[in-house]
């Protein structure tokens, strides 16, 4: 399976751990060398937990963490179905699983009375009232609720959060969050139905490609709420005028079709809870708890529970992240390929996704987030199971190498068709642009760029010359798109990931580190590049990390986080500590690539001058590693110093553990806040893996950049 370039790579990554590849003189004298070795010990250890992380057939799963919010929505659920059904048939467990629901919700309670996200979350009004409604609910289900204190403390933070306006302040125009939302607390006799906004859920009846011109007032992956939800306001909200509550009174049972004919395999709805919960709730209200989507719809909940008894935002990320690995372990230039299994190879390509999706009505040829049958082809996991299929080539036999290139290029067939008009790529549908989750995005786009843009022999070799224009079409259209969502400061949002500690909870860090992974790709300008790099200079943090803020520290101090303390801080830090890891890794890849790059282009321009020398390299970090961190300077050297901190941040938290205390920049659907066990160890691989080859020697570097 594996090709003859493994022996060639691990003998010189042998070579890498011994030193003898660098100037032995520096290695003793240089403390860039020191940071160096450290970084090199540092990423062997990584990479045996990352590799201790994979399943018997060598792919990762991950963990997602637990959500208040998606238990919430549980729990309403199977009370729902329970109170409508009273002699259900698996009543008793049910009874149980909501009871244990209930108990994991009492003890999340954050002190402020209101309850986040995830455990490590802010509260937010969103999850408060879900809460509330799903205490209220088990309370006429089982008899059980939150002790009265507890219920109280949660009425008084929901009144300080501005209650129902409060709600609808949140999350404005978009209706896919706070109708449902609603709709709970009025199954539970929170509010009046008249609170709830009717949803056209006629309009599901139309064929998908019609979806984006009928004006939904929800996101392309809330149709499945729209329906039940729409239905459940229809018969008990107030009456819409008559010929329209005849049209809808028609388009009961073939929108009810629609809503069965998107449900997958599984049962559950984009593999989530909340949107699960949602429907199953509201067809239990409308006295169709009985019905074959409420049946399947409640075995994915049943199923989905945890151990501890709450249930997470989702199933998994097991594409994803499988994806992120592959690249983690690819960036480190002693890497020899070993992790490349046949299993995984074939379990990565069967991931693809080869008929038409019946949620989004995507053509054939992209990767969703998860194998598992509820994951939906998108923009963000198509590029990076491409960019790990390329990675992947290097290493397999060639009777599999034209299967991995018809893969790749299905993929990249399928971002041309998803751009949109404005340049840039949305998530699932072209065309869906009112509403937040469903615009262009830059990381998006980014991404998309690096995977259109990737060098993978033969896919390269076979490519018509239409192929390539359209590619270099969609990159000028990419370009202008970027160029116009940079922000004045130089950095860029991202659309799936925030930080709970920024007042408009966004995180330029991560919008920005992933857009620089793609300048010299996309074409953006010297001036572009070098705004979002000071940008990311000038937002680092004391303790030499990026992003977090005064959570991270709370948090860390917290006893439940297995221990993770802040006894160990970087070289020159004796403050607090309130960077996080996966920030901290991003902004250190980030800035070493584009080094990296700019070392290659200057070593390419003075090959073609005939004028290569050590000084078109730049300098080399061991050159100013002496006077960090007193040194100022502009351009590269600060550049160089700013990464050699973020190391030093790295290396400090993968000593004291805190690598494994991940924390929630994940944005899910509606700003719903998640954390994944693997990122902050798949996001420090991979930083260290570029620092290494970023810091090395110019001749000894041989991986392209």
């Amino acid at each position: 399976f594996l090709s003859g370039r493994v022996g060639r790579t691990t003998a010189s990554r042998q070579i890498d751990l011994t030193g003898s590849r660098y100037n032995s003189q520096m290695a003793v004298s240089n403390p860039s060398e020191t940071l160096r070795t450290r970084a090199r010990a540092t990423l062997d250890r990584l990479r045996a937990e990352l590799l201790d992380e994979r399943t018997d057939d060598g792919h990762w799963v991950g963990c997602l963490s637990a959500s208040s919010l998606s238990t919430a929505t549980a729990v309403s659920a199977m009370s729902a179905v329970l109170l409508g059904q009273p002699g259900h048939a698996d009543s008793e467990r049910l009874a149980e699983q909501i009871g244990r629901g209930l108990d994991y919700l009492a003890d999340h309670q954050n002190a402020d009375g209101g309850f986040g996200d995830t455990d490590r979350s802010h509260s937010n009004i969103a999850t408060s009232y879900l809460v509330l409604a799903a205490s209220t609910l088990t309370q006429k289900c089982l008899g059980r609720a939150l002790d009265s204190a507890q219920v109280e403390r949660l009425k008084q933070y929901l009144i300080a959060s501005g209650e129902l306006e409060g709600l609808r302040r949140r999350y404005g125009k978009d209706k896919t969050f706070v109708v449902p939302i609603l709709t709970n607390m009025a199954i539970a006799g929170l509010v009046d139905w008249s609170e709830v906004a009717a949803l056209p859920f006629e309009a599901a009846v139309f064929p998908q490609s019609m979806y984006r011109f009928l004006g939904m007032p929800v996101v392309s992956y809330a149709i499945p709420a729209l329906v039940a939800i729409g239905q459940a306001r229809h018969f008990h909200g107030p009456r819409a005028w008559f010929p329209l509550r005849q049209i809808r009174a028609a388009a009961i049972g073939p929108s009810l079709t629609v809503l069965r004919r998107m449900q997958p395999e599984s049962g559950g709805y984009l593999e989530a809870t909340p949107l699960t919960a949602f429907v199953v709730m509201s067809l239990a209200a409308t006295g169709r708890g009985d019905s074959e989507v409420s049946r399947h719809g409640l075995r994915f909940l049943s199923e989905s529970m945890t151990a501890e008894g709450s249930w997470p935002i989702d199933t998994n990320l097991a594409t994803w992240v499988t994806s992120l690995a592959v690249h983690a372990l690819a960036c480190d230039p002693g890497d020899d390929g070993s992790w490349c299994r046949e299993s995984l190879l074939e379990w990565h390509l069967g991931c693809q996704h080869l008929k038409r999706h019946p949620f989004t009505g995507a053509r054939p040829g992209g990767w969703g987030w998860s194998d598992l049958s509820g994951a939906v082809p998108d923009s963000d996991d198509t590029p990076a199971a491409i960019l790990a299929l390329v990675q992947m080539r290097r290493w397999v036999d060639l009777d599999r190498v034209a299967r991995i290139d018809q893969a790749i290029s299905r993929g990249k067939a399928w971002l041309l068709r998803l751009q949109n008009r404005n340049g840039g790529w949305p998530t699932f549908c072209r065309g869906w642009g009112k509403l937040p989750f469903d615009r262009s995005s830059t990381d998006l786009t980014a991404h998309a760029l690096r995977a259109l843009h990737s060098q993978s022999g033969g896919v390269e070799a076979g490519t018509s010359s239409r192929v390539k224009s359209d590619i270099a079409e969609a990159t000028r259209r990419a370009v202008a798109f970027l160029r116009r969502e940079q922000r004045t400061d130089g950095s860029w949002f991202p659309l799936w990931f925030g930080n709970q500690d920024r007042k408009d909870e966004s995180n330029p860090h991560y919008g920005t580190s992933r857009v620089l992974l793609a300048a010299d790709l996309a074409g953006l300008s010297e001036a572009s590049r070098d705004r979002a790099r000071d940008f990311l200079l000038a937002s680092q943090n004391d303790d030499g990390g990026w992003g977090g803020g005064p959570s991270v520290t709370r948090w860390l101090e917290s006893a439940h986080l297995e221990g993770a303390s802040q006894s160990k801080r970087p070289a020159g830090v004796t403050g607090t500590i309130v960077s996080s890891i996966e920030e901290t890794a991003l902004a250190v890849d980030a800035l070493a690539t584009l080094l990296r790059v700019q070392r290659n282009s200057q070593r390419l321009a003075g090959v073609e001058s005939g004028q290569e020398n050590s000084q078109n390299a730049g300098s080399h970090p061991s050159q100013i590693a002496e006077t960090w961190p007193n040194r100022t300077s502009s351009g590269k050297d600060a550049c160089q110093v700013a990464i050699i901190r973020g190391v030093e941040f790295l290396l400090g938290s993968v000593d004291d553990g805190r690598h494994r205390v991940p924390w929630p920049i994940g944005f899910y659907f509606a700003k719903l806040w998640y954390h994944e066990r693997l990122y902050p160890l798949i996001f420090a691989v991979t930083a260290f893996g570029n620092y290494l080859r970023a810091s090395a020697d110019p001749s000894d570097e041989d991986w392209p950049p």
